[in-house]
């Protein structure tokens, strides 16, 4: 699992040597942050915009597999998993907090390779590492993000806002997180059985990489701005499209309608589903993972929207009475049902 010929035992540096050692190369660049890794606590200012916090928990054998997940990918996921929440409220993320349990089997430098992704992530992003904690575990690996991030209060969007006629909107492409796990999963097996074998992985970069390092829709966000498009309601795709629309319309009290022809999938996403024997829309609507954007907009801003390419309108809202509904390609009508990834089922 480690590559590294020379390994130091963690417990010669001790819980602060590790903390010091780990965030030696963090720099604080945000204006925001008054004070970040060193005291108590971490200090912000934000002025006079609302304060958006999210926390995510990432659990060794529940949400990585670290037989094939980099641990630089791992540092990279964990942070933007967690930035994907504070873009899902149309807010801009400026801080993160990085905490780690592992076992004695990590030595020091698997450690310093999951904080190198974490930090590429933040640098990328503009956002500054304040603190965090590092504790021993009995249950494998285990890192908890915890994002800070700011909006005006105008501008947040809840997933609570969607209005009768809205548009029904998402980033870039779905399900292309799904099929990189199932391809991951299968050339896993096969070293399982043989560990001769090298994984087969040629030509599927963009759906391994969907799986392994999602990035975080920023550039949306900046999108919005720049046209001035304000979301009605907004949310990130982390648990399948069909989970998301459930949520977008039990907070907001209203109905949908879906149609599989306008939901985004890549070719790539595409082909090796059907190689897999799987339906595409099905990966889409219940996959997960692929931190797009799903959002709702008035109909009067059709006309910002229309001619964006990492912007696809794929239905519309409507009374809760009407339901809500799929119209699928043979123009037959489905209704919308969570098939989600669940974190609480057990695992086979």
């Amino acid at each position: 699992m480690f590559d590294n010929k020379e390994k130091t035992d963690i417990n010669k540096l001790g819980e602060f040597g590790l903390i010091s050692y780990l965030t030696k190369a963090v720099e604080i660049t945000e204006s925001s942050t008054i004070k970040g890794i060193g005291d108590d606590a971490a200090v912000l200012d934000f002025s006079d915009k609302k304060t958006l916090i999210s926390t995510d928990l990432l659990l060794e054998g529940i949400h990585f597999d670290l037989r094939y997940v980099p641990l630089k990918h791992l540092g990279y996921k964990a942070i933007q998993v967690n930035l994907s929440d504070i873009y899902a409220m149309n807010g801009i993320a400026s801080q993160v907090t990085f905490s780690i349990g592992l076992s004695s089997k990590f030595p020091l430098e698997a450690v310093e390779e999951i904080y190198e992704g974490a930090l590429i992530a933040c640098k990328k992003y503009n956002v500054d590492l304040i603190g965090g904690d590092t504790s021993a575990s009995v249950q494998g690996l285990v890192i908890s993000v915890t994002s800070i991030g700011y909006a005006k209060a105008e501008k947040i969007a809840y997933r609570s806002g969607a209005k009768e006629g809205d548009l029904l909107c998402v980033s870039g492409d779905l399900g292309g997180a799904y099929i990189g796990l199932q391809l991951l999963e299968r050339e896993k097996q096969v070293y399982l059985e043989n560990p001769n074998i090298q994984p087969d992985l040629e030509g599927k970069d963009y759906i391994v990489e969907r799986q392994l390092k999602p990035e975080a829709r920023k550039d949306i966000i900046a999108l919005f701005e720049d046209y001035d498009i304000q979301p009605n309601a907004m949310i990130d795709v982390s648990d399948g499209l069909a989970s998301e629309i459930i949520h977008i319309c039990e907070a907001s009290k209203v109905g949908c309608k879906l149609y599989e022809e306008k939901i985004p999938i890549d070719p790539m996403t595409y082909d090796t589903a059907r190689e897999f024997g799987l339906d595409p829309t099905i990966c889409a609507l219940n996959g997960g993972e692929d931190y797009e954007l799903l959002f709702t907009i008035p109909q009067e801003q059709y006309d910002k929207v229309k001619n964006q390419l990492d912007i696809t309108i794929i239905g519309y809202i409507t009374e809760e009475s009407a339901g809500r509904e799929m119209i699928s390609k043979s123009g037959h009508v489905h209704p919308i049902k969570a098939q989600g990834w669940n974190a609480f089922k057990e695992k086979e």
